[in-house]
């Protein structure tokens, strides 16, 4: 089984990269059955892209059903690396920390730290007295990611802030609708960077630079923008140490890979405005306290399109 281990390597590739991929192989538009993604889940662990690998993430509602398909295939030996979930609420918050509760006791195998445990949740708030009162229902240990909506984010996340959570931002869907501007994708990351809000982005993220793609896995999908979640992390890198929204914009819209380098100690950017260069010690304070990962119902997308330019 896997055990801890220290990091082989301090490359700016695997400091921005290390746990980034949140796998949503039960969500749009993969929507894959449990037993396949629990199954993918423990494939992508034992790859050697593994490293790359969050946390699962289940619907409250399915937690016994990941309980039942994962059970054989979860760690039980003592120092290995246990799998780590992020739920999704079911709009019920009572219920869903009774069966968070449930869970992590029934997979507390001999440690702390064995089997699986939901460490991770996330709820969607649309007004600010909406945010109190679940801010209010949920146990400061958990950690608990607010998803607010573009719309209302400059009202919204100084409240994050101040009750001291988390921030989710909703990047895209199965339609072009659901796509933000890189516009407000900047201004939310601004924001969280004001206010010192850690947080993370779900939805339309699986490629690794902004383009044109198909919106859904049909033959027939229909094609629309998607932002690159490599331009998304490296817009978040260049807000901290630049503050600069034009530029940040830039680089949510780059879809060109020759403008990018990566070695060893920096990721470098041929920008419309000049060179961009982002070093190992922004990256890092970038994964630790803006943007700490991004949701994906695919692994294998993030991780083929970053390894064809040699990235990693």
């Amino acid at each position: 089984m896997p055990v801890r281990l220290l990091p082989v390597t301090d490359h700016a590739s695997r400091v921005l990269l290390e746990g980034i991929v949140d796998y949503a192989g039960l969500f749009p538009p993969a929507t894959v059955t449990m037993p396949e993604a629990v199954r993918n889940f423990a494939h992508y662990r034992a790859g050697g892209a593994g490293w790359m690998l969050g946390r699962f993430v289940c619907s409250a509602s399915a937690l016994s059903t990941f309980s039942q398909m994962a059970d054989p295939l979860l760690p039980r030996d003592a120092g290995a690396i246990p799998w780590r979930l992020t739920v999704t609420s079911s709009g019920d918050i009572s219920a869903d920390l009774a069966s968070i509760a449930a869970f992590n006791e029934r997979h507390r195998v001999c440690f702390e730290e064995c089997g699986a445990f939901v460490d991770a949740y996330e709820v969607r708030v649309n007004s600010a007295s909406e945010l109190t009162a679940i801010d209010a229902a949920i146990p400061r240990q958990l950690v608990t990611y607010l998803e607010v909506p573009f719309a209302s984010a400059h009202e919204l996340l100084p409240r994050v802030a101040d009750v001291g959570r988390r921030a989710k931002m909703r990047t895209g869907g199965v339609s072009a609708e659901a796509f933000p501007s890189a516009q407000s994708v900047a201004s939310f990351l601004q924001t969280c960077i004001e206010h010192e809000i850690v947080a993370k982005a779900t939805a339309g993220l699986h490629h690794v630079l902004s383009g044109a793609y198909r919106l859904t896995y049909e033959a027939d999908a229909p094609s629309g923008s998607m932002f690159g979640y490599l331009n998304m992390f490296l817009a978040a890198a260049i807000l901290v140490q630049e503050s600069d929204s034009v530029r940040a914009i830039q680089m949510l819209d780059e879809s060109d890979p020759s403008t990018l380098s990566i070695d060893e100690f920096q990721i470098t950017w041929q920008g419309p405005s000049g060179t961009t260069i982002l070093d190992r010690a922004l990256l890092r304070r970038v994964r630790e306290q803006v943007l700490v990962s991004f949701g994906s119902c695919s692994f294998t997308e993030p991780v083929d399109e970053i390894r064809a330019p040699g990235w990693i």
